[in-house]
């Protein structure tokens, strides 16, 4: 469990100050302190917590506010998928609380130790994910805090931090086959969707575009997906 909490060390800092921009959010959007928190820790999960946020108060139907965190979390149904085999060795109950804790950080995690040829035990899993969890809810309970000294976090520059964040994310898979051509083909998509269907739907637009073109493409070598990144 050790090596899983310093291996969750690093993600949990990266996202930190997303959970302290959560909870800003949440209180310039008139919830309360306890409100804001509790909704960290029940649904931990950062982007689409911003999407119920944004959403609540401004007279939309529910189900749209429910449809619309679905559409952003869609990307956890591929996280899942491609863990399955790694956690396979898991029983159910441990499974159920291993995807509770799913999130980008933990997924890259576990993905880069089990291709490192490491088992992903559930003692280390819970690790990491409990120092990210952890720390989310501390920054966003500060955020929340702090939320009322902030009157637009936007004129702060803070929602930079979320792309920066997702960036780092899929920057930590560019030595993996087809790398370059499958993120290409993403954004375009997800700019596209955006543009025309609108958000947060360009979210899974651009995740299934990529997922199509890897499913299309053949595997590279691991010698020829390097030397095409270096070469970039």
């Amino acid at each position: 469990m050790i090596n899983g909490a310093k291996a969750g060390l690093v993600p949990a800092l990266s996202a930190a100050p997303f959970g302290a921009l959560f909870g800003a959010v949440a209180i310039s959007h008139g919830q309360s302190v306890f409100e804001a928190v509790m909704m960290s820790i029940t649904i931990f999960a950062g982007a689409s917590q911003l999407v119920g946020i944004e959403l609540f108060g401004q007279r939309v139907a529910p189900w749209l506010i429910v449809l619309s965190v679905v559409a952003v979390n869609f990307r956890h149904v591929l996280y899942s998928a491609a863990l399955t085999p790694v956690l396979a060795h898991f029983s159910l109950p441990r499974k159920m609380i291993a995807f509770f804790f799913m999130t980008d950080p933990q997924f890259a995690e576990s993905l880069k130790r089990h291709e490192a040829g490491t088992p992903v035990t559930f003692a280390w899993y819970m690790g990491a994910a409990i120092t990210i969890y952890g720390l989310w809810n501390v920054m966003t309970l500060i955020g929340a805090l702090l939320g009322g000294f902030i009157q637009d976090p936007r004129a702060l520059g803070l929602d930079v931090l979320l792309p920066i964040y997702f960036l780092s994310l899929v920057m930590g898979f560019r030595s993996r086959p087809n790398y370059l051509s499958i993120v290409a083909v993403s954004a375009l998509a997800s700019v596209l969707a955006y543009a025309t269907v609108g958000s947060p739907w360009h979210v899974s637009c651009g995740a299934l575009a990529g997922i199509a073109l890897a499913a299309i493409l053949p595997p590279k070598k691991a010698t020829d997906t390097v030397s095409e990144v270096s070469s970039s």
